[in-house]
């Protein structure tokens, strides 16, 4: 009896102990299952940190807009007074240079020939330039490149073939930024003197060129009153350009465009050659 009591026990304890093992089993099982459920959640924050990502690089690039969107018509960019000063004998209509698109690029020029008889005669020539950039996403914003032009324009007005003495001083009061360059040009019909202002307003460059001579026996002009007198016409160019941008101007351009135009693309040593040469004019006028 006893020991049939002890068997009894045995096997009790025996199937307790089994419970027990089954029940230590099961807590791996889960905690196992809990695992694979935190890493599921770890792959899906994952998977939209990298479609925010990917939307991010995939936007499209921006480039700040051009300020300017306008020009003003070359030949209305002085008054009538400042053209008496400059170019007292020319037409008040000005010669309109020829442009492949009003809405970036124009020029006007005048010349005026003051004939003494005997006496010999006083030779004037002026030219009004106006170019205008775009911002574009690949090359940058307007006024930027509008500034990479104006310091191309100072570079080439100092290195005009034949010329002497030239300087260049910076200018206040016109425009963000102004340099006034000068030099002497020597020529069979007789001494030039040169004066080249480039300012920069915004997203557009002014370039004014103005040159004098004395011919056939007159005096030579002073360098120091045709840098006055031409201080006072690039301010005007300059204003002429922000009135036609403010509303109340006869503007040639229209909306801002996203692509660079043609005229801004062209290469500015092109443009310079025209207006800070006065050789070829100065011989066709005298």
């Amino acid at each position: 009896m006893q020991r049939a009591a002890q068997r009894d026990q045995g096997g009790r304890r025996a199937k307790r102990l089994s419970h027990v093992l089954l029940g230590a089993a099961a807590v791996p099982v889960m905690l196992v299952a809990a695992g694979c459920s935190s890493d599921s959640g770890s792959d899906d924050a994952g998977g939209d940190k990298s479609s925010e990502t990917s939307a991010s690089v995939s936007a499209s690039p921006t480039v700040q807009a051009a300020t300017y969107t306008s020009l003003p018509d070359a030949c209305d960019t002085l008054s009538k007074g400042t053209l008496g000063d400059l170019v007292p004998k020319a037409s008040k209509s000005g010669k309109q240079g020829k442009s492949d698109d009003i809405k970036t690029r124009g020029s006007c020029s005048w010349s005026s020939l003051d004939n003494n008889g005997v006496k010999g005669s006083q030779f004037r020539w002026l030219n009004v330039s106006l170019l205008r950039f775009d911002s574009d996403v690949t090359r940058g914003e307007g006024d930027k490149l509008a500034q990479e032009y104006f310091d191309k324009q100072v570079q080439d007005a100092q290195a005009v073939d034949g010329a002497k003495n030239a300087k260049a001083a910076p200018v206040t009061g016109t425009g963000e930024a102004a340099t006034l360059v000068t030099y002497d040009l020597k020529k069979k019909e007789g001494s030039f003197k040169q004066q080249t202002l480039v300012t920069r307003v915004e997203n557009v460059v002014v370039t004014v060129d103005y040159n004098g001579a004395g011919l056939a026996g007159e005096k030579t002009p002073s360098a120091d009153t045709l840098a006055k007198l031409v201080k006072t016409a690039a301010k005007e160019a300059v204003a002429s350009v922000t009135k036609a941008n403010s509303g109340g101007g006869t503007g040639t351009g229209g909306a801002a465009s996203p692509s660079p135009s043609k005229s801004a693309s062209k290469s500015p040593s092109t443009s310079t050659s025209k207006s800070t040469s006065p050789s070829k004019s100065t011989a066709k006028k005298s």
